[in-house]
């Protein structure tokens, strides 16, 4: 008796032990996105960390869509890309790198978007061939300096293909047809557009908080 209850008390440590030691995500703080309620949204050239030197301007044409949905007025970014090109800017790393004074002073926008490039591509394996899209974000207060949201999000190909039959020749000569029409209709690009969806669409955990031309905009005390 006194060792089942030795083995029970023993077990309830456990119990209580593990339960500490799992650590619960603390959410994200919209103190700053609050405070600031930017109305206008002006988006940089994203950085490109990937070998696929179409990945910043994949990701560049599709993210007006989810912001201005979110309820932010968005630079028209082809007019924002030229303006830096105009300028003698042709490289992202530049653009990121300008102070946030003069970005105000160019554009007048209230916030700018970062946006790094970390994946972007068909990638080959022994079984399969999958195109994954990465996408890592900042938003940054152009009048104060102050970061005011940071998120990060994916997509990929291997969320909707389903398992294949037919053995590990059928398993190759998938993977390889797989690969060959990613490369051909760069399948990366509809992926961007998933990701740009998943990182700027307000109302996920963790997202962007609804702006002021949407609807569920909730005025801050």
């Amino acid at each position: 008796m006194k060792l089942s209850l030795r083995l029970l008390a023993t077990g309830l440590c456990l119990v209580f032990l593990s339960g500490c030691a799992t650590k619960t995500k603390v959410p994200f703080d919209y103190t700053n996105l609050k405070e600031s309620k930017p109305h206008s949204i002006l988006v940089l050239p994203p950085l490109n960390q990937t070998p696929d030197i179409r990945a910043s301007y994949s990701m560049l044409a599709q993210v007006t869509r989810p912001l201005a949905e979110s309820g932010y007025y968005v630079m028209p970014v082809t007019l924002t890309d030229e303006t830096f090109k105009e300028n003698g800017i042709s490289e992202a790393a530049n653009a990121h790198a300008l102070p946030s004074v003069k970005l105000r002073e160019i554009f007048g926008a209230d916030a700018a978007l970062y946006i790094t490039m970390t994946q972007y591509g068909t990638k080959f394996m022994v079984v399969d061939s999958n195109t994954t899209v990465t996408a890592q974000a900042k938003l940054l207060d152009l009048r104060t300096d102050k970061v005011l949201w940071t998120g990060a999000a994916s997509a990929s190909t291997a969320e909707q293909s389903q398992q294949q039959q037919g053995g590990l020749a059928g398993l190759l000569i998938a993977a390889i047809v797989k690969q060959v029409i990613g490369t051909v209709t760069d399948q990366s690009h509809p992926m961007a557009g998933v990701t740009s969806q998943r990182l700027l669409s307000a109302g996920r955990p963790d997202g962007l908080l609804y702006g002021p031309r949407s609807p569920l905009f909730v005025q801050e005390p």
